[in-house]
């Protein structure tokens, strides 16, 4: 086999650094629809990155995120703890220097988790088959600083 097909096979299996998503770390603040959705990232230390979400809606009750970023069976996975259930597992399907997607086909819903940046603007999105049919949620957020809140 030649050097530069072996080459090419070890960077396709190579495990994707978790430092690769550093572009994820930060506060990033929505203000969309009535609602403040806040997401919170820290940058990648001790191999993972931990994240947390609070939305507040229009009544002022909140909810609550917990997520991360870790090395699970040896590959990136995005772990989401919405409102204190156990956490799922959604291993990286992808990633470039500015987006990664993270999928779980066996979930209910969703089935894969996406976020991408361009400059100061993050979009998370979720999306996947629920009763049947494809269903997309996204999020657009703003890099704010740390604690920022929707003006009133």
């Amino acid at each position: 086999m030649s050097t530069a097909l072996l080459a090419a096979l070890a960077l396709q299996t190579a495990p994707t650094p978790i430092e690769d998503l550093s572009w994820l770390a930060g506060y990033w603040l929505s203000c969309e629809g009535g609602r403040e959705v806040s997401e919170t990232w820290s940058d990648p230390r001790g191999g993972l990155m931990a994240g947390v979400t609070l939305t507040v809606g229009r009544s002022g009750r909140g909810s609550v995120e917990f997520t991360r970023i870790a090395t699970v069976d040896g590959r990136l996975a995005f772990l989401a703890q919405p409102n204190g259930v156990p956490a799922t597992t959604f291993p990286l399907a992808e990633s470039s220097p500015s987006r990664a997607a993270f999928e779980n086909p066996e979930h209910d819903f969703p089935q894969r988790v996406i976020y991408s940046r361009e400059g100061d603007v993050l979009t998370g999105q979720i999306e996947g088959v629920a009763n049947g049919q494809p269903q997309s949620m996204s999020w657009t957020y703003t890099a704010a600083p740390l604690n920022a809140r929707c003006p009133d």
